[in-house]
C-alpha cells in the first residue's frame, strides 16, 4: 500500500541536504563550541555560520540568535524570560497572548502566572475565522504590559495573523516598550519572515517543521532584549541560554533555513492549485465545511470539520488507507482533546469534534491528493452510512 503524508505541520519529512550538512558533526570528534583547541574552534565556526544563516532567515543581526533544543522551549524562554526580567523591575506584569496561541505559549503564560503572583494573563479574543481582534488587543494594554505574543501563522487552520497592526496597535497605547513576540513556526516554510515579521521584537523557529532535526530551534532577538535565561549555566549563548550548544542541531536547522529560501524564491504555486483543489472537493462531502475560507491562509494547510463525526474514526480510516493526516495541532491531534483554537472561534463542538487537518509540503504530489480526496470521500461516506444505521 502506498503512503500519502498529510502531517507537514506536525513534522516535516527530513531533508536530504539536512541530514548531509549534519552527518559531520554526528559522529566522532566533535569539540565544544566554548573550548579553545582546534575541534572546539572548527565547532564554533560552524554553530556562528548557522547562526548567520538563521538571522538572515528572520532579518535581524547574528547576535541576536538564541539556539534552543526545539520551538517550545523558544516560545517558553520569549515568554518567561522577558516576564522574569520585567517582574524584578515592576511591582506587576502582565502577560498578553492571543486565544489562538499554540500551548506552548500559553501554558508558558500559565505558568508564569501560577510561579508569580505579581503576573497576570491576558488573553485576546479572535473573530470567527481565527483572526486577531485588534480592538480588544487594544483594550488590554496598558503600562503593566511586558509582553505581547501573537503567532505568524495558526498551527491548526492555517490563518495568517496580521503582525503589523498588531505592533501598530501597541506603539499607539503609548505605554512604554512592550516587547511583541511571534511564534513563527507555522508560517516559516511559507513565509518571508524578514519582511512578515519585521514588526516584532522576538521570532520563534523550531526546526522540524521545516524539515530540519527535531532537537533544534531558535529564539531570534531584532533588539537588545533583558531576557533571564531558563537555563542558566556556563554562560552560553551571551548568557541568555546555558548548556552546552549541539553544532549537528545547529548546522541541521541552517540548511532546512537555506532549503526553505530557495524554494520560497521558486514559490508556492504548485501547493495553493493543491490547497484549493482539496477544498474544493472536500467542502462538497455531506457535513463539511472548510474552516476560515475567506481570510488568508498559508499554501500547505486545509482544514475542514465534519458535523456529527468524530476525527479519531475518521483518522483511523484514513490511516487504514495509507493516508496521515491529523485532527488538531501535533501536540494534541487526538479528537479526546478539545481544540481550544476552534472553540476560540466560536465552532461549535459537535463539529470542532469531526475536524480534520491536511498539511503539505514540497514533496506533495497531485498522486497524493488525489488519494486523499479519494480516502477521505470513503471514509466520510462510509461514517455517515454507520451513522444513520445507529441513528
Amino acid at each position: 500500500m502506498s503512503h500519502h503524508y498529510f502531517d507537514h505541520a506536525a513534522s516535516a519529512p527530513r531533508r536530504d541536504e539536512v541530514t548531509e550538512a549534519m552527518a559531520p558533526w554526528m559522529h566522532g570528534v566533535v569539540g565544544n563550541p566554548s573550548g579553545s583547541h582546534r575541534a572546539a574552534r572548527d565547532a564554533r565556526r560552524a554553530v556562528e555560520e548557522a547562526r548567520d544563516v538563521v538571522a538572515a532567515f528572520v532579518g535581524a543581526k547574528p547576535g541576536g540568535v538564541i539556539f534552543t533544543g526545539g520551538g517550545t522551549e523558544s516560545c517558553t524562554l520569549a515568554v518567561s524570560g522577558v516576564t522574569r526580567a520585567h517582574s524584578r523591575a515592576h511591582a506587576h506584569t502582565t502577560i498578553v497572548h492571543s486565544a489562538v496561541e499554540h500551548h506552548a505559549v500559553i501554558d508558558a503564560a500559565r505558568m508564569m502566572a501560577d510561579s508569580l503572583p505579581s503576573v497576570e494573563v491576558r488573553e485576546v479574543a479572535v473573530d470567527e475565522d481565527g483572526v486577531l481582534d485588534l480592538e480588544a488587543l487594544h483594550d488590554t494594554l496598558d503600562e503593566t504590559v511586558a509582553l505581547v505574543s501573537v503567532m505568524s501563522v495558526n498551527n491548526e487552520t492555517g490563518v495568517v495573523q496580521p503582525l503589523d497592526a498588531v505592533a501598530s496597535a501597541v506603539a499607539a497605547r503609548g505605554v512604554g516598550h512592550v516587547v511583541t513576540h511571534t511564534d513563527a513556526i507555522a508560517g516559516a516554510p511559507w513565509l518571508d519572515l524578514a519582511t512578515f515579521a519585521v514588526s516584532m521584537d522576538a521570532v520563534s523557529l523550531c526546526g522540524h517543521k521545516l524539515g530540519g532535526p527535531v532537537n533544534s530551534g531558535a529564539l531570534i532577538l531584532r533588539r537588545e532584549l533583558v531576557i533571564e535565561a531558563m537555563m542558566p549555566g556556563g554562560g552560553q549563548e551571551r548568557g541568555r541560554r546555558g548548556g552546552t550548544v549541539d553544532v549537528a542541531a545547529c548546522v541541521g536547522l541552517a540548511a532546512a533555513v537555506r532549503s526553505v529560501e530557495k524554494e520560497r524564491l521558486a514559490g508556492h504555486d504548485l501547493v495553493r492549485e493543491f490547497q484549493l483543489k482539496l477544498r474544493t472537493a472536500l467542502a462538497a462531502l455531506p457535513g463539511a465545511r472548510v474552516t476560515a475560507p475567506g481570510v488568508t491562509t498559508v499554501p500547505g494547510t486545509v482544514h475542514l470539520t465534519f458535523e456529527g463525526l468524530a476525527s479519531d474514526e475518521l483518522l483511523f480510516l484514513l490511516d487504514q488507507d495509507g493516508v496521515y493526516a491529523s485532527a488538531a495541532s501535533s501536540c494534541s491531534s487526538g479528537a479526546a482533546v478539545s481544540s481550544h483554537v476552534l472553540a476560540a472561534m466560536g465552532v461549535a463542538p459537535d463539529r470542532a469534534r469531526g475536524s480534520l487537518r491536511l498539511t503539505m509540503g514540497r514533496e506533495t504530489t497531485a498522486e497524493d491528493v488525489d488519494s486523499a480526496i479519494s480516502a477521505v470521500t470513503r471514509a466520510v461516506d462510509r461514517l455517515t452510512t454507520e451513522s444513520k444505521a445507529r441513528g
